[in-house]
């Protein structure tokens, strides 16, 4: 980009008193930002604060209400993503935009403007993951990669138009340390050609790290501004929320109870083509205790956890039993009797079916038995609305879900505040053993802290709690024990404060040896 292309302002891209309303509500109101040439600029803010409404506006998804878009000192109006995309704004959305039943270069095929052979494509795609360390197979489906995979084509995707403004909103919250770390190096390579990076990022410490200035939103409205190298992460919570971030307080590893959840030689053969299969894990959740499971993307966790919830029963019913009874070849419903609770990874359309009222989404995630509360007497068994109204009120109050009406449909939650109500309705079923997959994926400080402190409060009462996460921090935070799986194998189970970042990482690499021999290789 020429010296000529930057404004006498300097800056790339501005906005000035920008505004969105949701009829009578502000979801942006007023907004004045300015992203530099050269500069990653971090936009911060709890969930619902307004930044994807704000990104959407900037890639034309939204149409704002009022305000003015300066794109290299000029007015523009972005009518639409491609239109943005001629401009030279890319984006990386938190939730994917992919279709499942094409293959990769297929996907990003679709979001080009120019007619150009697939083949060439998924040349373009292979050479740029490799380049950027985020290993891609142009010709899989969708449908068989992980949540993480999936991410990395977004990336790929959007780094292919050669973009002068990247957007990125979470792009690490699927992400291993390693790979985020390959990404920072490709985003200080744009920002040595003169690129802009928006980036969005509830990892405070990345922020930190990569970001030459921040903008905070709260409420829909800035709040303030910052050099983010010259604060803390705690200083940089508080400015989002205005308040101190509440800190977890632990359960401790006391005595556990008694044996509620057990795996035993658990072997699952790979579903398609591209899954992962598990070699005979074994795993011990007892009442008390909180398992954290660790692990790179794609290394199984995925496939564990349709396993242990019975999404896909398996061949042997003893392999996996909830409080001593046998489970395996049972469903979802059958094990949610039992008082087990399970908690997907990803949100929409897992956890939940975006189009529905969160409380139709709370009535269909309860067992038959559960529902009876939620039932009027007679001969048909009416749904008793206000009960069920009732239930999700006082869901959204013990998890601080902020929504814009009464009932709103799940979709048009903020991601962290739909992971609340979804955490929190598996909560209020006070269920003996919740199994819960990436907790607090792309949630703001305030919220995985509440979250996070819920899980610990729930093994406190006596409770079985199996988390699987790629968040290293959160494990550290809630687990009184951790083990790491690595190409579908499980590691023995070790107490949380004999494991350093450095021993799981050692596990993360493939030692599966037994805790006396894994422990003599961590003295070497």
């Amino acid at each position: 980009m020429s010296s000529s292309d930057v404004p006498e302002t300097g800056a790339l891209l501005s906005v000035r008193k920008l505004t969105k309303l949701f009829g009578s509500f502000a979801a942006c109101r007023d907004i004045d930002l300015d992203v530099k040439p050269g500069e990653i600029h971090a936009l911060l803010g709890e969930n619902g604060a307004g930044k994807s409404t704000l990104v959407k506006m900037l890639f034309g998804v939204l149409e704002p209400s009022d305000g003015d878009i300066l794109w290299q000192g000029n007015p523009v109006s972005i009518g639409s993503p491609g239109e943005a995309r001629k401009l030279g704004i890319g984006m990386v959305f938190q939730h994917f935009s992919l279709f499942e039943a094409l293959t990769v270069a297929e996907n990003i095929a679709l979001s080009l403007d120019d007619s150009i052979p697939i083949g060439r494509i998924a040349e373009e795609a292979a050479s740029l993951s490799r380049a950027y360390g985020l290993p891609l197979d142009p010709n899989a489906h969708v449908a068989d990669l992980s949540v993480g995979e999936r991410q990395r084509i977004e990336i790929v995707r959007a780094l292919l138009q050669n973009p002068k403004l990247i957007i990125l909103d979470e792009p690490t919250s699927v992400l291993t340390p390693q790979e985020a770390d390959r990404l920072f190096e490709t985003l200080f390579k744009l920002r040595s050609e003169g690129r802009s990076v928006l980036y969005i990022s509830h990892r405070l410490e990345e922020v930190q790290r990569i970001c030459q200035r921040a903008t905070v939103l709260r409420h829909g409205k800035v709040t303030g501004s910052c050099d983010p190298r010259r604060e803390t992460a705690a200083s940089l919570a508080r400015m989002m929320v205005g308040s101190d971030v509440a800190t977890v307080t632990h359960i401790g590893r006391g005595e556990p109870g008694g044996v509620q959840f057990e795996v035993s030689d658990l072997s699952v053969p790979p579903r398609t083509p591209f899954a992962m299969s598990l070699k005979n894990v074994s795993l011990t959740v007892r009442a008390g205790q909180v398992l954290a499971i660790a692990g790179v993307a794609g290394n199984g966790q995925s496939e564990l956890f349709d396993a242990v919830s019975g999404e896909y029963p398996v061949a042997a019913d003893e392999t996996i039993k909830i409080r001593g009874r046998s489970v395996g070849r049972k469903g979802i419903s059958a094990r949610r009797l039992l008082g087990a609770g399970f908690v997907p990874e990803e949100r929409h359309g897992h956890a939940a079916v975006s189009a529905m009222k969160l409380s139709d989404n709370l009535v269909l995630a309860r067992s038959q038995s559960d529902r009876k509360a939620f039932l009027g007497g007679g001969f048909f068994n009416v749904i008793r609305k206000g009960a069920v109204m009732q239930a999700a009120r006082r869901i959204c109050e013990a998890m601080d879900v902020r929504k814009s009406g009464d009932d709103p449909a799940a979709g048009s939650l903020s991601g962290g505040n739909l992971q609340k109500f979804i955490v929190g309705r598996e909560l209020d079923r006070q269920p003996e053993i919740l199994v819960v997959n990436q907790p607090t994926w792309g949630v703001d400080a305030g919220a995985a802290s509440r979250i996070r402190q819920a899980l610990v409060d729930l093994a406190r009462s006596g409770s079985a709690v199996l988390v699987i996460s790629q968040d290293l921090d959160e494990i550290f935070e809630v687990a009184t024990d951790i083990a790491v799986i690595s190409e579908g194998r499980l590691s023995s189970a070790f107490p949380a404060g004999e494991l350093t970042r450095e021993k799981i990482g050692l596990l993360m690499g493939g030692l599966h040896e037994t805790k006396a021999q894994a422990g003599a290789a961590y003295a070497h």
